[in-house]
């Protein structure tokens, strides 16, 4: 297998990118707390399973925009799902970037599937009732869960492409800035699923004590992976450059 990508020189990113790491983070995030809402099971907390699958597409949305953007040549976007030399398909296991752009469109299936299902139980679109079927039986649990790999996936790689970065204060941080961006993303995902459920009266009170309780975990769990971060760039000798 060829070795890992790194970057040799500092990556010029603009905003865009600084946005799809934002949007990113909260649509795989609140795609895996639609699921874990729907496999815990019950009525009383589908209403709050639909809003994060909503949530999930709709932050997804502006992602795809972001990336091409950030390209500097937005019309070749493309190359990086397709091999122009052969007309093949452009996957790089050994490329950070590869596999995200690749994990982004895989997900972004699963995604819109789950928005349909959703948005029919509303009653905002009939026409995927039959979708919306499928997705509660145990084939849709299962749907849902290989959806849910590929939107953590979407989380912390992430955190994985500034790590291989070759960049000071990233680069130092090692598997902790993937930890670090996933956990993010779980806890910003699970607020906004919070505001959303609030103005709400079909979200049972108990479904919202559970999302409150996860967020705290969550946020606990960011607060550590943050000090490893500090730990690790401290070990480095680049800690004066984060503080």
């Amino acid at each position: 297998m060829p070795p890992a990508e790194h970057f040799a020189a500092a990556p010029q990113w603009q905003w865009w990118i600084l946005a799809y790491f934002f949007f990113g983070g909260l649509s795989g995030g609140s795609y895996a707390l639609g699921t874990l809402l729907r496999f815990a099971g019950g009525p009383r907390h589908e209403s709050a399973a639909r809003i994060a699958f909503i949530a999930s597409f709709v932050a997804l949305l502006p992602c795809p925009i972001f990336l091409t953007l950030d390209l500097g040549q937005p019309l070749r976007f493309w190359h990086m799902l397709v091999d122009t030399s052969n007309g093949g398909i452009a996957l790089r296991p050994e490329s950070p970037i590869s596999l995200g752009s690749w994990a982004l469109l895989v997900f972004g299936v699963f995604s819109f599937v789950s928005f349909l299902g959703a948005i029919a139980e509303i009653g905002w679109f009939r026409a995927t009732s039959p979708i919306a079927r499928i997705l509660r039986s145990g084939a849709g649990l299962l749907w849902s869960a290989i959806g849910t790999v590929f939107g953590l996936f979407i989380c912390g790689y992430t955190g994985v492409l500034l790590a291989v970065s070759n960049q000071p204060v990233w680069s130092d941080a090692g598997w902790v800035l993937g930890g670090m961006f996933l956990a993010s993303a779980l806890a910003g995902s699970a607020a906004l699923l919070l505001l959303f459920a609030g103005s709400r009266r079909d979200v049972d009170a108990d479904t919202t004590y559970r999302i409150e309780r996860a967020d705290r975990y969550f946020v606990i769990l960011e607060a550590i992976l943050i000090a490893l971060f500090l730990v690790s760039v401290a070990i480095a000798g680049t800690v004066t450059k984060v503080l």
